[in-house]
């Protein structure tokens, strides 16, 4: 049977919106012809004319965040430790390095919520009733991505203020149903913090702050941030692969977020 692939990633780019700029990444490119001295370093008497074409190898260094481009949270970028909630908990929460290969390759799931407002925080109301819409009955490892207004301003004006977030209880709601690694296209899995400082100042209420995050201190679990494409995707019928870079005790790993469809 054929299958149909969608890269559900975005690459790492500088001079986009795409983060704060305090933590954009920065990209410093080698083409072929400016990298000849570093390939004679290596053997000596070599010259350009030795070289195919007279070029050497292109290659890149990056200054970047393990949250730069599309990219998956391990529980510890939540908290120090995990599933508070569970039988045997609290215990130290796992770093990207730690994640189980099980979690990241299952059965995907959208929630299509572009018709909520900048800001909307998702309730479990909210989830439900969506999953009713599209009559699909949650399984435990399901990974479940959430399309909002912000997966269509990516890297333009206003990306980083748009899109619906997913609270505290939309998120335990979830996991307490075996979802293990979620994802949105939006830059956070929480509301643009613009919206919720706007809260924070009105009512002072320190439950709000990055409450869909945190609720990993309870049932611990994974999200990928700044997936790209979900309008492609249909709301069932598919699996998702999602395994991230491995870097040693990490918060997060880069990761490349691919739906499988049969054709």
């Amino acid at each position: 049977m054929a299958r149909k692939l969608i890269d559900l990633s975005v690459s790492i780019r500088e001079g986009i919106e795409s983060d704060p700029p305090s933590s954009a990444p920065r990209i410093a490119y080698t083409r072929h012809d400016d990298s000849v001295r570093n390939v004679a370093s290596f053997f000596p008497g070599l010259t350009r004319q030795d070289l195919p074409d007279g070029q050497g190898w292109a290659v890149e260094r990056l200054d970047v965040s393990s949250h730069n481009g599309t990219h998956m949270d391990a529980p510890w970028h939540y908290h120090s430790y995990q599933d508070a909630a569970l039988p045997g908990g609290p215990r130290p929460s796992l770093t990207i390095d730690e994640v189980p290969l099980e979690w990241c390759w299952g059965r995907g799931v959208k929630l299509d919520f572009r018709h909520l407002p900048d800001g909307h925080v998702v309730s479990e109301t909210d989830v439900e009733a969506e999953l009713a819409r599209i009559g699909h009955d949650l399984q435990p490892l399901d990974i479940l991505v959430v399309n909002t207004a912000a997966g269509a301003l990516y890297g333009k004006p206003g990306y980083l203020d748009a899109g619906c977030g997913m609270g505290r209880e939309a998120t335990l709601w979830l996991t307490s149903r075996g979802v293990r690694v979620v994802g949105t296209d939006a830059w956070s899995w929480d509301a643009p913090f613009s919206f919720t400082a706007g809260r924070w100042e009105r009512d002072h209420d320190p439950s709000i702050i990055w409450e869909g995050h945190k609720a990993g201190r309870d049932i611990g679990y994974c999200q990928m941030e700044k997936l790209h494409g979900l309008d492609q995707l249909p709301s069932t019928g598919f699996e998702i692969l999602c395994f991230p870079v491995k870097i040693h005790k990490a918060s997060a790993g880069w990761c490349r977020v691919v739906a499988v469809l049969d054709d």
